[in-house]
Formats: structure tokens, C-alpha cells, sequence
């Protein structure tokens, strides 16, 4: 049982290492300089290596989305519950998903941009995916009143999803991300009033 153990841990190891390394390359040079080979070479594993704990590249992005959805789930979280300010966790949680956006671009492209399995809202929805829909969505649910709270935060998360790519590609004025924020905060916490 203890070698199983082990290799079960190392397994794991290596799964890690892959996704990190992935990950760091698309941070560092995008995307497109993710590739089993460089991957490969990064880390000193053969490409056979890669392949045994993944199919594709495209199962490697998704397993990179995976873990940023978590982390987004726990920036979300800390946010929503961390404000000195009470009710205001739509605004603290906004800022922070804007924050999270700009902050880890290629690993916001895995989650949001590039093509996966990954789906939001049906039966096999992954639990971090979930998860950080969950903690919008609590934010989301001190200023819904009577409104249906999925909805709202299915249109906030749009818009800020919507910020966060026009302000990467320099289509919106620079340094107005946080009053855009302000502003699309104001028209939640009012439209129930």
C-alpha cells in the first residue's frame, strides 16, 4: 500500500508540475508557446510523459482553467467576506473579479477565451466552476431583493467578463477600470429600490 501511496503522490506531482509550468509559459509568452515539446523541455519529462497524464494540450488548458476557477473561487470569497464595509460585498466581489481578470491574463484566457469542456450550469459542471458562480452569485444575493438572482449575476458576471477583455485590448480609456466598476456596481445595488 505505501508504494501505491507514493506513486499515487508522485503521479499527482507530476500532474501539478505540468499544469504550473503550463501555465507559466502562457502568463510569460502566451498561449501559443504552450506545446507538449516545450512543455516537455521545460520540465525534462519526454512527451510520452505528458501524454500519460494528459490526452492533449487541450486537456492541459482545461485542468490549468480548472485551478483557476478555484482560485477565482477563493478571491471571490475573501472579497465578499473581508470588506470593513458591510454590504457592499457586490462591490467588493466585482472589484476583486476585475482584479483577478487583469492580473492573471493567460490563466483567464484558459478559463474564459479558449476552447474547452468546461460548462457552466449543467448536471457535470465541474465543482469549481460552481463554486466560484456561487460565491458571485452570494454577493450578487445582498442586493437582488425580489429579482432572480441567477440572472443578475449571470449578467454581472457578463459585464464584468465584458470590462475585463475591452480593457486588455485597450478598447476603453486606461485607467477607468475601477470607476467602470462603480458604476456597474451602482446600477445592481439600485435597480432593486
Amino acid at each position: 500500500m505505501a508504494i501505491e501511496d507514493r506513486r499515487q503522490r508522485e503521479r499527482i506531482a507530476r500532474r501539478r508540475l505540468i499544469t504550473a509550468t503550463a501555465r507559466t509559459l502562457a502568463e510569460r509568452e502566451g498561449w501559443d508557446a504552450v506545446t507538449t515539446r516545450r512543455l516537455s523541455a521545460e520540465i525534462e519529462y519526454s512527451q510520452p510523459v505528458l501524454y500519460k497524464h494528459f490526452g492533449s494540450m487541450e486537456d492541459i488548458v482545461e485542468a490549468v482553467a480548472l485551478e483557476g476557477f478555484g482560485e477565482l473561487a477563493e478571491t471571490l470569497r475573501a472579497a465578499r467576506r473581508g470588506g470593513a464595509a458591510p454590504g457592499d460585498e457586490v462591490g467588493r466581489a466585482a472589484a476583486a473579479y476585475s482584479d483577478f481578470a487583469a492580473t492573471n491574463p493567460a490563466l483567464y484566457d484558459a478559463m474564459f477565451t479558449r476552447s474547452t469542456r468546461l460548462r457552466f450550469a449543467a448536471q457535470d459542471t465541474p465543482a469549481p466552476l460552481s463554486e466560484a458562480f456561487s460565491e458571485l452569485r452570494a454577493a450578487v444575493a445582498t442586493v437582488a431583493t425580489a429579482r432572480d438572482v441567477d440572472t443578475l449575476t449571470e449578467v454581472l458576471w457578463a459585464a464584468l467578463h465584458g470590462l475585463a477583455m475591452l480593457g486588455r485590448n485597450d478598447r476603453l480609456r486606461p485607467g477607468h477600470a475601477a470607476d467602470r466598476i462603480e458604476v456597474l456596481v451602482a446600477q445592481f445595488r439600485t435597480a432593486g429600490n
